[in-house]
């Protein structure tokens, strides 16, 4: 490194330049947050007093006078608006930095502040055409793309004098470098990054001047902070120009309608932020800004964009709430803002809609809890809310009704204004704000802002209130899956419980006689075991189906050993098995076929109370839809199923037998058999019933993989 170039970074570290005020920072991360809401901008406002005097100064200027005096940071920014108040907090702590460089307040900043202002909203008009999502950072960054000239006048006031006031191109950062051996776009890239701004800002700041070739992979803020400052410093260049819009995909047209507005933008901006621009170098204006008269028309007509752009503004604000609660706050604080209400609270239709009742929301809310007004007995307050029209009561009114005074009372105001909330044609409740009698007349005149901001906060309340229907639509269905679950559980539970029962008893009659009981052990582990499994399955409402390969002739043999070991099986019933001598494999969970003939074998039971015959037969293989499949069949020859029963036989209903979780027996089969991808049909007739099931044979992977997926279609013949 050069001693001289040595020599001009020590001098930079040791001036006395100005660090950038932590408020900005702070305020570019809430205005750039989602949720930012004006309640918490004003807090971090009021913390700086040369900011919050700023705000108070522009919303009190006749460009936004309103009815009733200003009285609070809050109301302020909401009749500014988010787009003026992010101009504002960041021009005005950038010009603070300004004007704490050194030797600042001797020098002529106009074309300088000129230069800056020009660059920003011409970098902001980019960044919105270009569609970056971070137009504040585009502003910002225009505004310190020469924070590098103040640097170096800061520190080196006697070699850079001339060149502070020369024309602002490669030429002059040839100078800087022959003469300081450090241009200004170095500089202020390096006073950025000593602030800790963003690093991009500071790329943005140090490329400003670089060939447009090398910029053609560049972050977009350092295309768009380049082609600001040609658009503003060399307007003349038209071939420039038009290179860098095309690495900003953007076209001459574009830039032309931009250029329009520019000039008007900073001549309102630098006005509000107090800066005298009369005289600069590179502009004419007249030497004092002296405002024209307004057209009464055009005032209305300001007045209507402006209320559109506060609705707009606050619908937006409305939809960032979270839950009905906080939307409800959200409202009665907007309204209180926006049109100088002393109080509000909302009376909304209870679900029957026969009445208006106060929400949990806004102030007086232990006094409003119980308040209600019956909208069938009509009342000033009911017509309102079920015509959707606006009301204006004074105390003094003859035909209030004992509910409106009480609110009266309850608000502890002179007059109220009801504004109904509706959505199309529903009228959802009204919206109630207490003034003092003399602010009517300028309510009555802003009637469509009341009723525009109305609208919004309707649909926005609707949107809420048809979420939280739907949240509880939706808790009612998983607390009804529960209870069916429950229901599934208890009445599965009971199967394995009974035979642990029974072989209980067996078990102690065997060792009375010393016999041995490893089977019977072996039998009681595995039921036990089940009851678990069931019990377990109760967390998943819709449990995935077990795999494997299963052999149903040792699962029928396994059931049947259950049935006569014990109680379940009458000494009248005579049990018949035909199972074939051919592979009985299929692609079956062995414990849920078990848990689907033991469901089938107690139903044929309780068919023959007088006995009978039960047979358990596999049927050999079918065809069905280009799949194979196992058929097996239990059928008894008791007294068969009426008609309405067999037309309902696999839906839960309940049931003629005892015991609350009868009647889920076949509903609960039919879900085991679907889950196991096969198909389960009945027969029956005055000779007997018979259940059909047909299982999935395991096959190749690769046979498998050119197969359909098995229907839920009946049974065929």
């Amino acid at each position: 490194m050069h001693q001289s170039d040595q020599d001009i970074r020590n001098r930079l570290l040791i001036a006395r330049l100005p660090a950038m005020p932590q408020i900005l920072l702070k305020l570019i991360a809430h205005l750039q947050a989602d949720d930012a809401g004006m309640p918490e901008l004003a807090a971090l406002i009021a913390k700086d007093a040369g900011m919050t005097s700023k705000i108070l100064g522009v919303a009190s200027s006749s460009a936004y006078h309103r009815q009733s005096k200003v009285v609070s940071l809050e109301q302020s920014l909401v009749s500014l608006g988010t787009d003026m108040i992010k101009t504002l907090v960041i021009s005005e702590s950038v010009f603070q930095t300004f004007n704490s460089f050194p030797h600042s307040g001797s020098t002529d900043l106009r074309a300088f502040w000129k230069s800056s202002l020009s660059a920003a909203v011409m970098a902001r008009a980019l960044a919105k055409a270009m569609a970056y999502p971070h137009v504040e950072e585009a502003y910002l960054a225009g505004l310190l793309h020469n924070v590098g000239r103040l640097a170096l006048l800061a520190t080196a006031p006697k070699e850079y004098a001339f060149n502070f006031t020369a024309r602002d191109d490669a030429a002059l950062c040839a100078v800087e470098q022959r003469t300081l051996q450090i241009t200004h776009a170095e500089a202020g890239a390096w006073l950025i990054e000593r602030w800790h701004l963003d690093s991009f800002l500071a790329d943005s700041v140090l490329y400003h001047h670089e060939p447009l070739a090398r910029l053609e992979a560049s972050h977009p803020l350092i295309r768009i902070v380049r082609l600001a400052h040609l658009l503003c410093c060399h307007a003349d260049d038209a071939e420039s120009i038009t290179q860098a819009a095309s690495l900003c995909a953007l076209d001459v047209e574009t830039l032309d309608e931009l250029a329009g507005s520019v000039a008007r933008q900073v001549e309102q901006a630098a006005q509000h932020l107090g800066i005298d621009l009369a005289g600069a170098d590179d502009i004419a204006t007249p030497p004092a800004y002296a405002p024209p008269a307004v057209d009464p028309v055009q005032r209305r007509l300001s007045d209507e964009v402006r209320n559109m752009v506060l609705v707009s503004e606050v619908g937006q604000t409305f939809a960032r709430q979270q839950g009905e609660s906080s939307l409800l706050e959200a409202i009665t604080r907007s309204a209180r803002i926006l049109f100088d209400f002393d109080t509000a609270v909302i009376l909304l239709q209870n679900p029957t809609g026969h009445a208006l009742v106060g929400v949990a929301a806004g102030e007086h809310q232990q006094r409003l809890a119980g308040f209600s007004i019956p909208l069938a007995k009509g009342g000033l307050l009911a017509a309102s809310a079920l015509e959707c029209q606006l009301a204006f009561l004074k105390r003094d009114m003859p035909a209030l009704g004992i509910v409106e005074e009480q609110l009266f009372r309850i608000l502890g105001t002179d007059s109220l204004v009801c504004v109904p909330l509706a959505s199309g044609q529903r009228s959802l409740g009204v919206l109630i704000g207490g003034v003092a009698a003399w602010q009517i007349p300028a309510c009555q005149k802003r009637e469509g802002f009341l009723r525009a901001y109305a609208n919004q906060a309707a649909t926005a309340l609707e949107t809420a209130i048809r979420a939280r229907g739907l949240a509880r639509r939706q808790l009612d269905h998983v607390t009804e899956e529960y209870r069916a679950a429950s229901r599934r559980v208890v009445h599965e539970v009971n199967n394995p419980l009974s035979i642990i029962k029974n072989y209980l008893s067996v078990l102690d009659h065997k060792l009375e006689k010393q016999e041995p009981v490893s089977g019977e052990m072996a039998i009681l582990n595995e039921e036990i075991d089940r009851v678990g499994q069931l019990i377990g399955g109760l967390a998943d409402l819709q449990p995935a189906a077990a795999s494997g390969v299963t052999d149903c002739a040792r699962v029928v043999d396994d059931v049947l050993r259950l049935f006569r070991a014990t109680d379940f099986l009458p000494p009248k019933i005579e049990v018949v098995t035909r199972m074939q001598d051919a592979p009985c494999e299929v692609e079956a969970d062995a414990d849920m076929l078990k848990q689907i003939l033991l469901n089938l074998l107690k139903n044929a039971v309780e068919a023959l109370p007088d006995g009978g015959r039960i047979e358990v037969a596999n049927r050999g293989h079918v065809n069905r839809d280009r799949r194979l499949y196992l058929e097996l069949c239990v059928s008894d020859n008791g007294a068969g199923l009426a008609p309405d029963v067999l037309a309902n036989l696999f839906s839960p209903v309940r049931s003629s037998k005892a015991g609350a979780h009868h009647g889920l027996g076949l509903s609960i089969v039919h879900d085991l058999v679907t889950r196991l991808h096969g198909v389960i049909g009945c027969r029956s007739s005055k000779s007997g019933t018979s259940f059909e099931i047909l299982l999935p044979i395991p096959l190749p992977a690769s046979a498998a993989a050119a197969l359909p997926s098995p229907g839920n279609t009946a049974m065929s013949s």
